[in-house]
């Protein structure tokens, strides 16, 4: 354990950079950083007894601390961030997190000699699409904070790397969904929304008429394809788009949940969020050619596998709503004034 190459993932308690560890952790020893305001320490408890694992409870903001947790690590994982909704009511916070801790995890990176840096952004750079599939050089006119930190973030890391050669790719998942998802505050998302409360016997919320469309790609295959990027050669200073490379409107995929649980259709469409993206559908050509990225859990398995982890749950859907903010741009939907890892 003590030969294994030391990886660094901020952010790895969240939806995303769990999976990401879990993926890891059978080749890597895995530095997990992660505040735990949206992290759940619960979603790395299977790890806790593997030595070569560790986790520490600090903010990407911290300079101090991730100077000496950066030292022997040969490749970061940036995944911390403030949410999309978050960003409507709190922007500069937002900002600060998005943007301003990358800057900072960047020179840091850069100052200790990390061979590999690997910023995970977010499709919400992109806004609505113009054309679609929309590829890596389709135009970033993102419509939030969020989408904007995100993207200022991308453009320091590619910055890095063509201002000091250092080896930075950044990668854009569009819709992760599956086990570990949120559903609470702020940061709660359609799939985990529509299945719980479609197994609650509630009504799935629909924001405006359903005619938004969303790529959605299950997590295990977002994760492989994160691992990817920071293992191959071909990547470095690039920018890769990771979808399914379908798209699907919000309101078939309530139809398509309704299904899984085995219940009829039952919406209730309530006024749009505001900033809300009307169309996206990533063209994924560019991670299959460089990382041989190939989803392999179609949109119908995922469904019926979150929903049988839902069923699993200590909690009832019930009680998990409970933590549900129906308009999780407003600021009483924050469940913390802390930096959200």
């Amino acid at each position: 354990m003590a030969n294994r190459t030391k990886v660094l993932v901020t952010g790895g308690a969240g939806f995303i950079g769990s999976h990401l560890t879990d993926i890891l952790l059978p080749d890597y020893h895995v530095v997990v950083v992660d505040n735990l305001t949206t992290g759940k320490q619960e979603n790395l408890a299977h790890h806790t007894s593997n030595m070569g694992f560790e986790f520490h409870k600090a903010d990407v903001l911290d300079v101090g601390t991730m100077q000496r947790l950066l030292v022997g690590v040969s490749t970061v994982y940036h995944l911390a961030c403030l949410g999309v909704r978050h960003s409507i009511h709190s922007p500069a916070r937002n900002h600060e997190v998005n943007a301003t801790g990358t800057l900072t995890l960047l020179e840091a990176s850069r100052r200790v000699g990390i061979k590999r840096f690997v910023y995970v952004s977010s499709s919400e750079v992109y806004g609505t699409a113009r054309w679609i599939p929309m590829n890596e050089e389709h135009p970033t006119y993102p419509a939030t904070i969020y989408g904007s930190s995100k993207l200022a973030g991308e453009c320091y890391t590619r910055a890095f790397h063509r201002t000091y050669g250092f080896p930075t790719v950044v990668v854009r998942p569009f819709n992760a969904y599956g086990p570990r998802c949120h559903h609470e505050g702020d940061s709660g998302e359609v799939i985990a929304k529509f299945l719980l409360r479609s197994l609650a016997g509630l009504p799935m919320i629909i924001f405006g008429d359903g005619s938004q469309t969303r790529d959605f790609t299950f997590v295990t295959d977002t994760a492989k394809a994160i691992r990817a990027a920071g293992e191959s050669d071909q990547t470095v200073g690039e920018t890769i788009n990771v979808g399914s490379g379908m798209e699907i409107r919000i309101d078939d995929l309530a139809e398509e949940i309704a299904k899984v649980v085995g219940i009829p259709k039952v919406v209730e469409h309530i006024e749009g969020r505001p900033g809300d993206v009307l169309r996206l559908y990533s063209d994924s050509t560019r991670a299959r050619e460089a990382l041989g990225f190939h989803p392999t859990v179609t949109l119908k398995d995922g469904l019926a596998r979150l929903c049988a982890w839902y069923r699993q749950q200590s909690q009832s859907p019930e009680q998990m709503l409970q933590a549900e903010v129906v308009r999780s741009w407003e600021p009483s939907a924050s469940r913390s004034t802390k930096s959200y890892l």
